[in-house]
C-alpha cells in the first residue's frame, strides 16, 4: 500500500508540492491539507479539477489546530511541513508534534520541487519577509528590459479565493487585478509591476503557469513570496537579506536555506540599519555562503507631499504580511513619518474593530500603526472602519499600492514609495549581463 500524507500549508507551497510530487505519484495518498497563516481558508476542499483523476472528491483543506487528530483518523504515515517564513523552533515544534503522533516528519528539496524552464530564470528570494524582495525584483526587471529582454514575472502563490478560477492567472492591467477579484495582499505584489509595464503571472498550478510565461518570455523573473525558495530551477538566485532584523538570516526556514543556496546576497536597507545589525549580517552571510557575491544596498524612502506631515497627528498604514509573519514593529511609514516631523504617531489599537482588532491581539509586537490586512472584502470593510475611527489629521500610505484606489479614505492621505538603490561596486546589473552571458538558451 502506498504513504498516506498529510500536507501543512498556508494556500501556496503545499500546492505546489502537491502538484509537482503527489499529485501522479501512485505509491502515495495526499489525504489532507492543513492551512495556517491566512485566514479563512481552512474548511474548503482542494478540487478535483485541480487535484486530478486520483482524486475525484478533491481533498480536504483542515484547520492545522486539528493535525493530531487528522493523522489518527487519516492513519497518515506521513506529515510534509509546506510553508515558510517561520523560525527554525516552529518548525520543530511542529515536527515534535507530528513524530508523537506516529508520523513522519518531511521536509521537501529544490530537487523534488523546482521545475525547469526553457528560458533563463533569475529568482529573488528574502531572509525574511519585508527585506525588500519587491524592490529588488522591480530593479532587476528594470535593468532586463534596458537589455532588450522581454520580462515576464511569475509570482509566488496567494490563491485565497475560486482555486479553480485561479489556476493560471495573468496580469497585464488594472482591469485584469478586478476582474480576478484580487485581495489587498495580491494587488501589492502584482500592481507594481504592472505599473512598470510588466506582466505577471501567479495562481495555483505552476507548471501550466510556467508553459504559459515562457511562451512570451525571454526572461523569467521569480518574484519570491515570504522567504520561500523558489518554484523554478534558478540561473541566478538572489537573496534579500534585512540588517533591520540582525541574526534571523540564520534562524528562519527556509530563509537560511535561500542564503546559503544564493549566487547573490542584496544586503539591503543599509542607509537606515544600525552598523551593529549590518555588522551581524555580513559576518553571517559571509560564514554561511563565502562563495556568494554581495551587493550591498539602500531602499530609500520618499513621499508625496512630503510638508504636509510636520506637525501633524499621523495614522501610518504598513504592509500586513511583513508586520504579522515578518514580524517587523514598523516599516518604512513609520521611519519617514519621524523624519518629517509628525508631531504624534496615532496608535489605532483603541479603535479597531473585527478581524484588524484579531490582528493586535496575535501579533502584539506591532507598533502605533495599522497592518494593511485585506484577505477578503470583510477585512477590506473592517480596515476601513479601523481607519476612519482613528483621529489623525492625516494618512501615511506605505503600502506597496497606493491603498486609496482600494479603500475610501476619510481622510487626507499621501502615499510613501521605495525603490532599490545599489551602493557599492558590484551591482545588479553587472551580474545579471554576466549571467544571461554565461546561460545562451
Amino acid at each position: 500500500m502506498g504513504k498516506r500524507v498529510i500536507i501543512m500549508g498556508a494556500a501556496g507551497r503545499d500546492f505546489h508540492n502537491f502538484n509537482v510530487v503527489y499529485r501522479d505519484d501512485p505509491h502515495s495518498e495526499v489525504v489532507a491539507f492543513t492551512a495556517t497563516q491566512i485566514p479563512d481558508i481552512d474548511d474548503r476542499m482542494y478540487p478535483p479539477q485541480l487535484a486530478g483523476p486520483r482524486y475525484p472528491r478533491g481533498i480536504p483543506i483542515e484547520p492545522e489546530e486539528s493535525l493530531v487528530e487528522l493523522i489518527r483518523e487519516k492513519r497518515a504515515d506521513q506529515v510534509v511541513f509546506a510553508y515558510s517564513d517561520v523560525s527554525h523552533e516552529y518548525v520543530m515544534h511542529r515536527g515534535s508534534v507530528v513524530l508523537a503522533a506516529g508520523a513522519d516528519f518531511v521536509l521537501l528539496g529544490p530537487r523534488s520541487t523546482m521545475l525547469a524552464s526553457t528560458r533563463p530564470v533569475v529568482a529573488v528570494c528574502a531572509t525574511r519577509t519585508g527585506a525588500g524582495k519587491s524592490q529588488t525584483t522591480r530593479r532587476a526587471a528594470e535593468i532586463l528590459k534596458a537589455m532588450g529582454k522581454r520580462v515576464v514575472v511569475i509570482r509566488h502563490p496567494m490563491p485565497y479565493g475560486d482555486l479553480v478560477r485561479q489556476a493560471v492567472q495573468r496580469f497585464a492591467t488594472y482591469q485584469d487585478l478586478t476582474d480576478h477579484g484580487c485581495t489587498i495582499e495580491e494587488r501589492e505584489e502584482y500592481e507594481p509591476h504592472i505599473d512598470r509595464g510588466s506582466i505577471v503571472y501567479a495562481g495555483v498550478d505552476y507548471g501550466a503557469i510556467l508553459e504559459r510565461a515562457q511562451a512570451e518570455a525571454d526572461v523569467i523573473l521569480w518574484d519570491g513570496g515570504n522567504n520561500d525558495l523558489p518554484f523554478y530551477r534558478p540561473d541566478l538566485h538572489i537573496t534579500v537579506a534585512d540588517p533591520h532584523r540582525p541574526g534571523h538570516e540564520l534562524r528562519y526556514h527556509p530563509g537560511e536555506a535561500n542564503l546559503r543556496a544564493a549566487d547573490v546576497v542584496v544586503i539591503n536597507k543599509v542607509d537606515s540599519a544600525t552598523a551593529e545589525g549590518l555588522a551581524t549580517v555580513r559576518r553571517n552571510v559571509r560564514e554561511a555562503n563565502p562563495r556568494a557575491r554581495v551587493i550591498e544596498a539602500a531602499s530609500p524612502i520618499t513621499l508625496t507631499e512630503p510638508q504636509t506631515v510636520r506637525g501633524k497627528r499621523v495614522l501610518v498604514i504598513e504592509d500586513g504580511p511583513t508586520l504579522t509573519h515578518g514580524e517587523m514593529p514598523y516599516g518604512a511609514g513609520v521611519i519617514l513619518a519621524r523624519q518629517l516631523g509628525a508631531s504624534e504617531l496615532i496608535d489605532p489599537r483603541p479603535y479597531a474593530v473585527g478581524s484588524i482588532a484579531e490582528v493586535f491581539a496575535r501579533y502584539p509586537h506591532i507598533g502605533p500603526l495599522v497592518p494593511a490586512m485585506g484577505y477578503g472584502q470583510r477585512q477590506v470593510d473592517e480596515l476601513e472602519r479601523t481607519i476612519d475611527a482613528t483621529p489623525a489629521d492625516l494618512v501615511i500610505v506605505a503600502t506597496p499600492i497606493d491603498l486609496r484606489r482600494v479603500l475610501k479614505l476619510s481622510k487626507p492621505a499621501v502615499r510613501v514609495r521605495y525603490d532599490l538603490e545599489e551602493r557599492g561596486d558590484l551591482t545588479l546589473t553587472q551580474v545579471l549581463k554576466e549571467v544571461l552571458a554565461r546561460v545562451s538558451r
